[in-house]
């Protein structure tokens, strides 16, 4: 069984930096696309970043652009989101997941597997 577990997530000041983690196991990771999701309160989930297979592609949405960086080690399972210049409206609980092949998409909908999600608080 597929299986996404994400950490790193807290309570931070604006201007602060944060590094989640999601590590992967099961029968996944090494030859899909994965990514980084996020929902605030009352709000849909939407796209942060995706990360291709071999990490040779990467898209940010454009509010994190310049301040997050995702990254993955496919030898140790795990993909990562650097937070940089934390801002309030960052706050939400933050999903990675991966697709079950390795096209490229920027729709929640479209991955089939899902962390439980790692809340992210910055105060102003």
């Amino acid at each position: 069984q597929a299986r996404l577990v994400e950490s790193g997530g807290g309570l931070v000041q604006a201007g602060s930096s944060l590094k989640l983690s999601c590590v992967a196991s099961g029968p996944i990771f090494t030859s899909q696309t994965m990514g980084w999701f996020r929902q605030a309160p009352g709000e849909e989930r939407k796209v942060v970043a995706i990360i291709s297979r071999r990490g040779t592609y990467t898209y940010y949405e454009d509010s994190v652009q310049g301040r997050f960086t995702i990254s993955r080690d496919n030898a140790k399972n795990t993909m990562y989101l650097q937070m940089d210049e934390l801002k309030p409206e960052d706050t939400a609980v933050y999903y990675c997941a991966a697709r079950g092949n390795d096209a490229i998409s920027y729709k929640p909908g479209e991955y089939q597997h899902w962390g439980q999600g790692t809340q992210v608080t910055v105060s102003s």
